[in-house]
C-alpha cells in the first residue's frame, strides 16, 4: 500500500545547470559533491530510480544567487540541505520547471535553461510595459494600450497563415538588451489553431513592448505544410509601426547571421514572399506618447 501511495506523490528537485553554479554552491559545508560531472550523474541516477518507481518528478533551475536571497529574507540558514529544499518547493511554483519523463539530462538541462530564459524575457518585457504609465495627450495606459493591439496582430497573423506548422519568431531591441519571444502554432484547413498559450503571452508582450516604445525590431513567421516548400514572412518594428517585409528584405533578414557582414547560405526548399495582408489598421503607428 505504501509503494501504490508513493506512486502518486509527486515531487521537484532543484538542478544546478552549469560549473559556475555549482562552484557558488560548494562554499556551503552540506553540499557534498566535489566535482560537477559527479554531481550530474548521481542526479541523474536520482531522477531515473524515481520514475522506476513510478514517481512523478518536476526539475527546477535552482540559482545559487536567488537561494541566498531567499534565504537572507527568510532567516533561513543556507548550508543546511533543509533550506535547499524550501527553497526548491517555493521556487518550482513560480520559477521554471519542467516534469522528467526519462529523457537524458544532455537534454533536460538546455530545455531547462531555455524555459527560464523565456519565463525571465517575459517578466523583464512586462515589468518595462508596465512602467510606461499613461500617455500625456489621451491619458490611456500605454502598455495596456500596446498589449491589446499586440494581441489583435497576432490574432490576424493567425488567422491569414495558410494551415499548417508556423514557427514565429518576435525579437525588439530594448534598453540593455534584445529580446526574443518565439511561438509555436497548428492550423487546420477549418481555421482551428493549437498553440502554447505561455508562448502566445511571451510574444505578445515583446511586441507589445516594441510597439509601445518604439523600439526597432521584427517578427518573422515560418510556415510548414506538407507537398508544399516552406514560406518566410515578416514584418518590421519601427518607430511604434508595424510594417511588412518585401521578399527581397525577407531574403536579407534570414540570410544574414548575428555579427555584421556575416553571411548565412539560403536555404534549400525555401520561400521568400511577402507577408499576407492583416487588413485595416494592421500597419498603423501608435499614437505619440
Amino acid at each position: 500500500m505504501r509503494r501504490t501511495l508513493r506512486r502518486e506523490v509527486a515531487g521537484t528537485i532543484g538542478l544546478l545547470t552549469d560549473e559556475h553554479d555549482f562552484r557558488a554552491m560548494r562554499h556551503y559545508r552540506t553540499f557534498a559533491f566535489a566535482d560537477f560531472e559527479t554531481y550530474l550523474e548521481a542526479f541523474g541516477d536520482l531522477l531515473s530510480g524515481r520514475a522506476s518507481q513510478g514517481i512523478r518528478t518536476a526539475v527546477a533551475l535552482f540559482d545559487p544567487q536567488e537561494y541566498a536571497d531567499f534565504c537572507t529574507d527568510t532567516g533561513l540558514d543556507p548550508d543546511s540541505p533543509s533550506s535547499r529544499a524550501r527553497f526548491t518547493a517555493e521556487f518550482a511554483a513560480t520559477g521554471p520547471a519542467i516534469p522528467y519523463d526519462g529523457q537524458p539530462l544532455a537534454d533536460l538541462i538546455p530545455t531547462l535553461v531555455d524555459e527560464a530564459v523565456r519565463q525571465a524575457t517575459w517578466e523583464y518585457a512586462s515589468a518595462l510595459l508596465a512602467r510606461l504609465g499613461a500617455c500625456a495627450s489621451c491619458g490611456e495606459d500605454i502598455g495596456r494600450t500596446a498589449f491589446a493591439w499586440a494581441s489583435d496582430l497576432l490574432a490576424r497573423i493567425l488567422d491569414a497563415a495558410r494551415p499548417g506548422r508556423l514557427h514565429l519568431a518576435c525579437s525588439v531591441s530594448a534598453a540593455q538588451e534584445t529580446l526574443v519571444a518565439v511561438l509555436h502554432a497548428d492550423t487546420d484547413l477549418d481555421g482551428a489553431c493549437q498553440l502554447d498559450e505561455a508562448e502566445a503571452l511571451e510574444l505578445t508582450t515583446v511586441l507589445a513592448l516594441g510597439l509601445a516604445t518604439g523600439s526597432p525590431g521584427g517578427l518573422v513567421v515560418r510556415s510548414s505544410t506538407p507537398s508544399s516548400p516552406d514560406q518566410v514572412y515578416g514584418w518590421r518594428l519601427r518607430t511604434g509601426a508595424f510594417e511588412p517585409l518585401t521578399e527581397g528584405e525577407v531574403f536579407d533578414a534570414y540570410c544574414t547571421g548575428t555579427d555584421p557582414g556575416d553571411l548565412v547560405s539560403p536555404e534549400s526548399g525555401l520561400d521568400y514572399i511577402a507577408p499576407p495582408d492583416l487588413g485595416p489598421d494592421s500597419t498603423a503607428s501608435t499614437h505619440p506618447h
